[in-house]
């Protein structure tokens, strides 16, 4: 009899289901944009109750376009966003919204937290950021009424697994390839670090689990089935980041591969055989593969595939009015306005970091064109805005460089939205002097939490050897040297100009908001 394997996709922009069967091949997918929420300047939320119901809505749609016996599937993973970070009380209700990776109102925390960011990259893998330990304080400090009602805190994924299986606050887990976001972990032991608990103040209590993302953490319940159309039973494994669930959709298992997520974010991994923790530059992550054996180096710009969405919406929406209107992609039009713009833009350069920096953390920087002149136009600003990323990557790979002497890059593969731009990925590839590489499906992240699942029920043996098996090559860019040696300045002026204007904008962050306006 057919088996079939779920595995859904709980990302920013929204959230996506698929069904595989046992062979990898792709069944039935579905699709649910999120709803973000921007209650204030620099809060970025979603409600768990979207979370929850874009799962239910996406399997159930799957269901019944695939046409399948839902009595043969035969588990389920959920991965997700992985900086975030959500709540739930001892009924696994939700004391709190969940706290975007996107959300920067821990600054304050962050800074708390700077004192010690030597030990916490040594022992996370990671320096503060906007992420859990922030993130946690922030709750903690500001809202204690509310961190009182907080069992436990649970990323996405664990949090919509655990409905699924009706889990109460005290069986509240997070799998080991989020550690490196805690700032309260022992990464290589997968382990919470008492000492880093107690500095801070963060209750123990309330941290979940610390599970293999293969565990299975439960079992549909009766009402879920219902809602979703499958099986009560049916096994739940605890899941994966969306960004190592992709990873090992995509045959990423050996070091030397970079891994390019051209999403909301804009992500840049590159598998590595040992932790080596970046303190010099406090940019980089060391974090978890979901082979128990395997790491990768991790580093991205907060948005970056959002600033694209925000030019074609808010600057040429005329254009976006007219590619849809002819059936096109309004990317697709932006990318062939810019593939008319010389390499470098003309020497109009751009900052992606439109709410603050990550990879460093930098809350007061923001984004910018600079160098512009009468003779610039749109498509310079946008194709500016597709080598900035391409600058950050090459500053990224220049650190590891330096942190691993002996790395060898072989080529960079390519997911997401942005995979589908060739104009972006020859940019990219010239930058950074790699191959770069499509796969032959865009649906990584979804697949690499089905294989987990069938790895929770048997069904896959060794995780690294599935891994190759399924992912295949399927378009194939190479750098072209003469535009790589021009680029490699460009990077090096991009790297300059970021670190000239950091001061700057820390000034205009101490600047008063203004209380005028202007009279109607």
């Amino acid at each position: 009899m057919q088996t079939y394997l779920i595995g859904v996709d709980l990302g920013t922009m929204g959230t996506k289901a698929a069904i595989f069967d046992d062979k990898g091949s792709l069944v039935a997918t579905a699709f649910e944009e999120s709803r973000l929420l921007y209650p204030r300047p620099g809060c970025v939320e979603q409600n768990p109750e979207d979370l929850y119901g874009s799962t239910i809505q996406t399997i159930r749609q799957c269901v019944q376009a695939s046409g399948i016996n839902p009595s043969q599937v035969a588990a389920l993973a959920c991965c997700g966003q992985m900086a975030g970070i959500g709540t739930v009380d001892r009924a696994w209700d939700t004391p709190t919204v969940y706290d975007s990776w996107l959300d920067t109102r821990c600054k304050p925390a962050i800074e708390q937290m700077r004192p010690l960011q030597e030990t916490i990259i040594r022992r996370t893998g990671g320096p503060p950021t906007y992420s859990h330990g922030p993130k946690i304080l922030w709750w903690m400090q500001e809202r204690p009424s509310v961190f009182a009602r907080i069992a436990k805190f649970v990323v996405p994924g664990g949090y919509v697994a655990g409905r699924l299986a009706g889990l109460q606050g005290d069986d509240a887990f997070m799998d080991y390839t989020y550690l490196h976001f805690s700032c309260l972990s022992d990464t290589v032991r997968k382990a919470w670090d008492p000492e880093l608990c107690d500095t801070f103040g963060v209750p123990m209590t309330k941290l979940p689990r610390i599970v293999a993302p293969w565990e299975v953490i439960g079992t549909l319940t009766p009402d879920a089935a219902r809602e979703c159309g499958l099986v009560a039973g049916t096994p739940i494994a605890a899941g994966a980041g969306d960004q190592a669930a992709g990873m090992l959709g995509a045959g990423m298992t050996e070091p030397g591969l970079v891994f390019d997520v051209a999403g909301t974010a804009s992500v840049l991994a590159i598998c590595v055989d040992r932790f080596v923790p970046d303190v010099a530059h406090r940019t980089l992550f060391t974090a978890r593969l979901v082979p128990d054996d395997s790491w990768y180096a991790l580093a991205y710009i907060n948005g970056g595939g959002l600033n694209l969405r925000w030019f074609r919406d808010e600057l040429v929406p005329e254009l976006k009015a007219k590619a849809q209107a002819a059936g096109e992609e309004p990317y697709a039009l932006l990318d062939r306005l810019a593939e008319q713009v010389p390499a470098g833009s003309e020497g109009l350069f751009f900052l992606p970091h439109l709410q603050g920096r990550v990879c460093p953390s930098d809350a007061d920087l923001r984004g910018m064109w600079m160098g512009f002149t009468w003779a610039h136009g749109r498509p310079h600003l946008y194709r500016a805005m597709l080598e900035a990323v391409a600058y950050e990557y090459a500053h990224y790979m220049s650190i590891q460089r330096e942190l691993v002497p002996e790395s060898a890059f072989s080529e960079a593969r390519v997911i997401g939205g942005g995979a589908r731009s060739p104009l972006w990925n020859q940019i990219k590839a010239d930058v950074l002097g790699l191959p770069y590489v499509r796969l032959n499906r865009e649906e990584c992240a979804v697949l690499g939490a089905a294989i987990i699942a069938g790895h929770a029920v048997g069904l896959f043996d060794d995780l690294k050897a599935t891994s190759r098996r399924l992912a295949a090559t399927a378009e194939r860019v190479l750098p072209r040297p003469a535009y790589h040696t021009f680029y490699q300045a460009c990077a090096r002026q991009y790297v300059e100009l970021l670190a000239e204007m950091a001061p700057l904008y820390r000034s205009l962050a101490d600047l008063p908001p203004s209380s005028y306006s202007t009279p109607a």
